[in-house]
């Protein structure tokens, strides 16, 4: 179990709330991500503060993190 904040309130407050899983970032978050998109089907979601709309099947596929190898700078 974990704790976690939450902001409320257009950002202005913050309340703490316990978590069993932590589903809402990762390779876990992707896969649930893809399932909600593909039994989505042709909806359209509102954009830009309500202004626009876009078909939910037509946003781009999360592409993949690169390679956190280790990158050495030359410091002068």
């Amino acid at each position: 179990m974990v704790k976690v904040k939450i902001r409320t309130g257009r950002g202005t407050g913050t309340i703490e709330v316990d978590v069993e899983d932590l589903k809402f970032s990762g390779e876990e978050f992707k896969k649930i991500q893809a399932e909600k998109k593909k039994s989505a089907g042709n909806r359209t979601v509102s954009t830009g503060r309500g202004t626009g709309s876009r078909k939910l099947s037509d946003t781009p596929e999360p592409k993949a993190r690169p390679a956190t190898k280790a990158k050495k700078k030359h410091i002068r």
